[in-house]
């Protein structure tokens, strides 16, 4: 796996992929630098060697060239993070983006325009990948969130540098911490898996069956398995039409020896509000017109006890509604649990766009080893799946 340390960039220009999806508020100012402070410690090691960087992204999903999702928005961020000058070109190809990669200095850094403002971007079209590789000298991809997509700059790119391509520190990390999961883990191994869906996450259980020891099972995702084994969920959330498979589930799980842990008790309440009435019930005994939105103390006393047993710890998906502050304890408490675990030597990585906004959320991402930046990119890897922008690296 080539990585940065595999090369001296020294009056070289590196141009790389990065994720500066970037959360914009209505003054259009960056409301959540994460994603730049990410990209930084890549870039630091290219302007230390005495490299240049040209930076490309992609912002948001405009339907061609708008303003709105002009990454001009963010240049004065990325050069408070960066602590250098960052120049902006104001397209990303042609005359402007060829003139502005040509006069970069070493210890220049230099952002293009939006990538998407171009359909070829996202539709992968060779010339355009050639055009952007005509940038640089070493072809870095360090966009772990886009890495599941076989766009111009994600993956085509790299055939025009077959010696001269790597992956940035973070995207390494990732890859690293994912396969530490999954082929070089520590037992005993729990995946913790919540969200509303059994449909949306089958797939990844079906994968990491064969590699842990324990699941967790929370969430909305609760009450399919709970129908399926004959108890009574009143309004809470189900797919009716998912129940066969959450049997098939429970049975291949026994029968591959993981233990599998669903709540037996739950925070009900009387309305989808945070303002409802609410009763910790069996979770087999939801009484109609009511409905489970966060795990109870019994489910969380169980819970703890396997996280705190576990040396490998994956959580993909919240126990609750935790958006709600009410249905929150939940989430709040599995975090508190996996952040003492973690500390007493466990390995920890949290991936999910719901897991990691509560990991932030509640002050916990610092308490993880590893939080993952990148949502359907990191699913798609616990589904077995080989992405394509990691590949075109590895090829």
């Amino acid at each position: 796996m080539k990585t940065l340390q595999d090369f001296n960039f020294n009056a070289k220009k590196a141009i790389i992929r990065v994720d500066f999806n970037v959360p914009l508020d209505e003054n259009f100012k960056v409301t959540d630098a994460n994603r730049i402070e990410a990209a930084k410690p890549t870039i630091d090691k290219i302007l230390a060697d005495g490299g240049s960087v040209i930076l490309m992204s992609h912002l948001g999903r405009p339907k061609g060239k708008e303003d709105q999702y002009s990454l001009r928005h963010i240049v004065a961020k990325c050069a408070e993070v960066l602590g250098v000058n960052v120049q902006f070109a104001s397209d990303c190809r042609g005359e402007i983006a060829t003139n502005a990669a040509k006069n970069l200095k070493s210890g220049e850094v230099l952002l293009l325009e939006n990538l998407r403002f171009y359909a070829e971007e996202e539709a992968g079209d060779e010339n355009f990948a050639k055009e952007l590789a005509s940038l640089g000298d070493i072809y870095v991809n360090d966009a772990f969130g886009t890495a599941h997509r076989a766009h111009a700059s994600t993956t085509i790119i790299a055939k025009f540098f077959p010696n001269h391509k790597c992956f940035g520190m973070l995207l390494a990390k990732e890859i690293e911490s994912l396969n530490r999961v999954l082929n070089n883990s520590v037992k005993p191994v729990t995946a913790v898996l919540g969200g509303s869906k059994v449909s949306s996450k089958i797939t990844v259980i079906e994968n990491i069956l064969d590699k842990v020891d324990h699941m967790i099972i929370g969430g909305g995702m609760t009450f399919t398995f709970v129908k399926a084994l004959g108890g009574k969920i009143g309004d809470s959330i189900c797919e009716d039409d998912k129940q066969e498979l959450a049997l098939e589930i429970l049975r291949l799980a026994k029968e591959k020896n993981v233990q599998i842990h669903i709540p037996v008790d739950v925070v009900a309440a009387d309305a989808f509000s945070n303002d409802a009435k609410r009763q910790v019930v069996d979770v087999r005994e939801i009484p109609d017109g009511w409905q489970g939105l966060d795990a109870g103390p019994k489910s969380l006393a169980n819970f703890r006890d396997v996280i705190m047993s576990s040396k490998t710890i994956l959580w993909n998906g919240p126990l609750g509604v935790f958006e709600m502050e009410n249905f929150a304890n939940g989430t709040i408490e599995l975090g508190n649990y996996i952040a003492e675990s973690t500390e007493k030597g466990a390995f920890s990585l949290v991936g999910g766009g719901d897991s990691v906004a509560a990991v932030k959320q509640f002050g916990l991402e610092d308490k993880m080893s590893y939080v993952s930046t990148g949502g359907g990119a990191m699913l798609e890897m616990l589904e077995g799946r080989v992405l394509p922008g990691i590949a075109a690296i590895l090829s």
